[in-house]
């Protein structure tokens, strides 16, 4: 069944469920035509699980590059750039895209982990003038995935150009300050939204004329699995290393010292991790976060996340999660659980 403008108003579909720290609506009626327009056309989502925090005060760009993998020092007025926070001992706390705004700094992340970020931010900020305030309640944000993502933001007269990747622009539409930015993540092309909460359901529905299809959490989880797309406190946890997740846009090697730094540089001398995070497609159920990885009699990895993906070519059991990198050779057999698995590169290849 196709997702028609009267199922696409967010919240009043198939009910609420919990997806990263917020309830939002789970499916519209049909997942399979959801993914697809998110594939092939146009998707819209709730990103309700979206927090954001903002950091003013003259040292907030200072004491944030000294916080954070990522180089805030050089960022641009309306560039945002992916980064790790991570311990002294270099393992992951936590993720987030941060901002400049100009005369503050914007920080996205899941509400999940906002208040993890949020108690650190807390803890290191002793002399510096820096101010933390979440506005995760005042300022709330759409996405927008697709092929054809630009021709409908275009459409109601969201007109934003050319956006580089982690680009920022506002604009002002129908009397509405809403600014547009583009994803920073390479394995994914699409955009938010982001605006006063009190104006989501103007916004969702001028989206919806314009041809985009309600794609619920259902459809987001699928599409995350299948880009490849780790979760904090899923696929990323308190115990593993920046390398290991192999998302290296997250890492600056030339901004200067940062908390963990002296492990990821170690590292990077070293020349690699023993793990690497990785694909598999199973003949089977969806195995369960933890599931083991074996080849031959020896273990050698664990899935952190699973999925059927319902494709319009016919539905694929697909896993994220830990490979050592002996085993970690794409097309290569292995044991997950009580199931064989076939070890696959991320982003996972797909039939349009």
């Amino acid at each position: 069944m196709s997702v028609t403008s009267a199922q696409g108003k967010p919240g009043t579909a198939a009910g609420l469920a919990d997806y990263r720290g917020a309830e939002v609506t789970a499916n519209f009626g049909d997942s399979r035509a959801e993914l697809r327009a998110l594939l092939l056309n146009c998707g819209i989502f709730d990103m309700a699980w979206q927090a954001k925090v903002v950091l003013t005060g003259e040292d907030r760009v200072r004491w944030l590059n000294g916080m954070v993998t990522n180089n805030i020092r050089d960022l641009a007025p309306g560039r945002g750039v992916y980064s790790f926070l991570l311990s002294a001992q270099g393992r992951i706390q936590g993720e987030m895209v941060a901002y400049n705004r100009g005369d503050h700094l914007l920080i996205t992340t899941d509400r999940q982990q906002a208040p993890l970020i949020a108690a650190t931010f807390d803890r290191y900020i002793i002399m510096d003038d820096v101010e933390v305030s979440d506005v995760s309640d005042k300022l709330g944000a759409i996405g927008v995935a697709g092929p054809t993502a630009g021709e409908v933001l275009g459409a109601p007269a969201f007109d934003v150009g050319q956006l580089a990747k982690g680009q920022v622009t506002d604009l002002v539409w129908q009397d509405i300050g809403v600014s547009v930015a583009r994803s920073s993540r390479p394995q994914l092309d699409g955009y938010e939204i982001w605006f006063a909460t009190e104006n989501k359901g103007r916004i969702w529905s001028a989206l919806l004329s314009a041809g985009a299809a309600a794609a619920g959490s259902e459809a987001i989880e699928q599409l995350r699995i299948l880009r490849g797309l780790p979760r904090y406190g899923v696929d990323l946890r308190e115990r593993d290393l920046p390398q290991e997740t192999e998302q290296l846009d997250a890492l600056n090697f030339a901004k200067g010292c940062y908390i963990g730094q002296e492990i990821v540089e170690r590292i990077r001398a070293r020349g690699n991790v023993h793990r690497t995070f990785i694909g598999f497609e199973v003949q089977g159920n969806p195995p369960a976060a933890g599931t083991r990885v074996r080849a031959g009699d020896k273990e050698c990895g664990e899935i952190t996340s699973s999925g059927r993906i319902l494709l319009t070519e016919g539905d694929r059991v697909l896993a994220l999660g830990y490979l050592r990198r002996e085993a970690a050779i794409p097309g290569s057999t292995v044991q997950v659980g009580e199931s064989s698995a076939t070890v696959r590169p991320l982003p996972f290849p797909f039939e349009h």
